[in-house]
């Protein structure tokens, strides 16, 4: 530390003279006193995407965790499903019909599900995916993809997948001074996944935008992150990896070739990730961030 700071002592005078500090861990005598760092209780958890196969694993284990859980997306069927399984388990959600592209509908989803369940206090990101029609393949080169077919799953994946819901939830966890934002990134973000080339430039932008979002609301007590999950088997990604008769493409075998854990990984295994970065007690230092959940996929070479 240089400059107006000679020592450690004066920084300290100067930034944490008037503050007082106490361990979560320890009573008013010291003593250690057992502490949930993963209770979500009385937080408020909208999961856009929660329709979805990852969003709705994050969107059961925040509400296990003991968080209200508004379920957003879509479909009403698929929302009203994940509604109904996390209130088997004993958990609080509604569902609240939502267009994660369009600013009008995450306003009126905003509205509703403020004034039945409270004030959001986290946002998981989890709408997003692929398209064939912006797949490269040796019938659909690159340069044959379409400008339009390019913005509608760039869009889908950066706008829809993390620009207008912070934009639309951002503000009152900034006017309430308490917020974790989650974004889903992927390792397409992190290294050109061949083949999905729109939706690896988006989800380069989003991990991008979260860094931003990160440095710019840090000091209303906002903090923004991202998972980067690897390889996980869904609607969006079955052709890609299984053929008709089940078995797997060579794709797969490539993907689990390089995979140190030698699998895909399953929906619930994101879970704890985001629990920790949903959780102030957890992870209240920690913004910025992309946490890998990938199986070892980006940490191989060689």
């Amino acid at each position: 530390m240089s400059g107006r700071f000679k020592n450690e002592g004066q920084f300290a005078r100067k930034h944490l003279g008037s503050m007082r500090f106490e361990s979560p861990l320890l009573g008013s005598e010291n003593k250690a006193v057992k502490v949930n760092m993963f209770d979500l209780t009385g937080e408020v958890a909208v999961v856009i995407g929660a329709t979805g196969v990852l969003g709705g694993a994050i969107a059961e284990g925040l509400a296990t965790a003991g968080a209200k859980v508004a379920v957003l997306g879509r479909s009403s069927k698929r929302g009203e499903a994940r509604v109904r399984s996390i209130l088997d388990k004993g958990g609080t959600a509604e569902f609240f019909v939502a267009d994660a592209i369009n600013l009008s509908s995450l306003k009126t989803a905003r509205e509703g599900l403020s004034s039945r369940l409270g004030i959001p206090t986290i946002l998981v990101n989890a709408a997003g995916g692929n398209d064939p029609r912006v797949t490269v393949t040796p019938e659909n080169p690159f340069e044959k993809i379409s400008i339009d077919d390019w913005r509608e799953n760039f869009d889908l994946n950066l706008v829809g997948g993390a620009l207008l819901s912070c934009q639309e939830f951002g503000p009152p966890m900034k006017e309430n001074r308490k917020g974790s934002i989650i974004n889903i990134a992927s390792v397409a973000a992190h290294i050109p996944v061949s083949r999905v080339v729109a939706y690896s430039a988006a989800k380069a932008a989003v991990t991008n935008l979260t860094q931003f979002l990160a440095r710019e609301w840090a000091p209303f007590n906002i903090r923004v992150n991202s998972i980067t999950p690897g390889f996980y088997p869904g609607e969006q990604n079955r052709r890609l990896l299984f053929n008709e008769d089940g078995t797997m493409t060579p794709r797969s075998e490539l993907i689990l070739d390089h995979t140190p854990m030698a699998r895909f990984g399953e929906p619930p295994e994101l879970v704890g990730a985001a629990v920790f970065l949903a959780s102030e007690k957890a992870s209240s230092f920690v913004t910025g961030i992309d946490l890998r959940v990938d199986g070892g996929f980006l940490s191989q070479s060689i």
